[in-house]
């Protein structure tokens, strides 16, 4: 049966440019007004969310660390893998300071909260303009999108936060220590450890799409494999503080994803080639 190549909605009008305008606008008032309210939500619950969901990494409690050293019991290392965070306080360092963190964090958990809503809008604006086999092909990328990207905040928040924490603030040089980190400055490596990790996560998505319509194909991913590991490398040292462990913790992740993304870009550019025959 031949796919059809019609609109997903078709009119007696079509949108003239202010029309698309207006539209984009109302998909943009939505995904804001949700973000706020969400932001408001995260501002009015900021004890409980700095105290459990910021501060948690720097916590011994922290699941990260009690999982870790129960691996180590379990596989008759006794606790010679066991890792907990140094003991440190955070240090607010100017006048506002802890307000204006205060902001910013609810803005930003706001954003990522609302994330599946503001890509839903994006989708819904960008729909009607696909052909109809289009469509087909991109049903669920709501969902598949929005679960990357909480994976990947998910990853950054478990994984990558608590070894960067460990090695960052237990460092030394000359007797300089990290036992007072500033409260925005802490803030801002927790944020950094999710947010950029759940963007990246896009990847393989993104190489469903480009693959499909045949702009990637798996022998180009093979052929490039050691240029991507070095833009990984890179892209890592840019969203990650300066250190190895941090670096390295978020690429070789980055770079499983890539090779899944080779098996991904397979399958569907053989489908494409077979839609050209």
């Amino acid at each position: 049966m031949a796919t059809t190549n019609k609109p997903v909605k078709t009119s007696e009008k079509e949108m003239s440019f202010f029309d698309h305008l207006d539209e984009l606008r109302s998909h943009l008032v939505r995904a804001v007004l949700v973000t706020v309210v969400i932001a408001v939500i995260v501002f009015a619950m900021g004890d409980i969310i700095f105290e459990k969901f910021i501060f948690g990494p720097s916590k011994a409690s922290f699941p990260s660390y009690r999982f870790i050293c129960w691996f180590s019991d379990v596989v008759g290392l006794g606790d010679k893998l066991c890792m907990t965070p140094p003991e440190f306080e955070i240090d607010p360092r100017g006048i506002g300071e802890t307000f204006f963190v205060h902001i910013r964090t609810s803005i930003i958990l706001g954003l990522a909260l609302a994330f599946p809503f503001i890509f839903r809008e994006i989708w819904l604006f960008v729909k009607p303009g696909l052909l109809e086999n289009e469509s087909k092909s991109a049903r669920g990328v709501v969902a598949i999108a929005s679960a990357l990207f909480m994976a990947g905040v998910l990853f950054g928040y478990f994984i990558v936060a608590p070894f960067a924490i460990k090695f960052l603030v237990g460092y030394e040089l000359a007797g300089v220590t990290n036992s007072s980190p500033s409260l925005e400055s802490y803030t801002s490596y927790i944020i950094v450890f999710m947010i950029p990790t759940g963007i990246v996560f896009q990847l393989p998505l993104v190489v469903y799409y480009l693959s499909k319509i045949g702009l990637v194909s798996p022998d180009f991913m093979r052929a490039y494999r050691r240029q991507a590991f070095l833009f990984i490398i890179v892209l890592a040292a840019i969203i990650t503080p300066p250190d190895v462990i941090t670096q390295f913790l978020i690429a070789i992740p980055i770079y499983g994803l890539y090779e899944a993304s080779i098996f991904i870009a397979e399958r569907q550019y053989a489908k494409y080639q077979k839609s050209i025959e």
